[in-house]
């Protein structure tokens, strides 16, 4: 399976030492666009902590009092033990795109997410402070007319990049949606993977005017006789 803009090559090349999102999730002939972890800033704290006890933890060696030490020492395994957690966290966490939808999974060992069909975007807002500006981190908000309406991203790699990316696959995925025939574009939609994603296409073909009410009726009513 390639990746559908070898543009960002710093995005795949940046997070293959964590988990890559699996690709037997991928639908057929879905392409893999990016796969994107937290930006680093994601640690900022679990790191502060970790370093502020192993200074206290050097100061209190030289006091003759070893209960500081133990709790020293205490603060010392605490901050560690976090910042392992947050690692695991961060490695199981995937901001996926591909040609057909955007993906948010995340879970060390139960997995949760949402995925949400690149029709169904009808906005992506990015917001950054001078500070994320300077590191390349930033948030990003999709407004779409999936279950949820809105989402929020936090931590993202350059998500005025990210915002691009999005929209330059929407137009894509468009393009492979409406080109042809109404015909030819069901077909392109009986070859879309699941039920629900096969049903979310013919909405987007009806909202649009490429089929009728009863043309959508009628194929819905196909597939889940299927």
């Amino acid at each position: 399976m390639g990746r559908a803009d070898p543009v960002l090559d710093l995005y795949w090349t940046s997070t293959v030492p964590a988990m890559p999102y699996p690709k037997k999730l991928l639908n057929d002939y879905e392409e893999l666009a990016v796969d994107l972890h937290p930006h680093w800033w994601y640690f900022a704290e679990t790191v502060f902590a970790f370093v502020v006890s192993i200074i206290i933890g050097i100061i209190v060696l030289g006091t003759d009092e070893s209960w500081l030490k133990w709790i020293a020492l205490a603060l010392i395994v605490g901050s560690a033990v976090w910042l392992l957690l947050r690692y695991l966290k961060w490695a199981t966490t995937n901001f996926v795109i591909t040609s057909d939808r955007v993906i948010f999974r995340h879970g060390v060992v139960a997995k949760s997410g949402i995925e949400i069909p690149l029709e169904r975007v009808n906005s992506v807002h990015f917001n950054q402070s001078v500070f994320e500006r300077m590191i390349g981190a930033g948030d990003l908000l999709i407004e779409s007319g999936a279950e949820g309406g809105q989402q929020r991203f936090t931590d993202v790699h350059n998500p005025d990049k990210i915002q691009n990316l999005i929209h330059s696959q929407m137009e894509l995925n468009e393009g492979r949606m409406f080109k042809g025939s109404p015909g030819a574009q069901l077909q392109g939609v009986a070859g879309s993977g699941d039920v629900t994603t096969q049903l979310e296409k013919l909405e987007a073909l009806r909202d649009r005017g490429t089929l009728t009410a009863e043309e959508f009726e009628a194929q819905k009513q196909r597939l889940l006789g299927q």
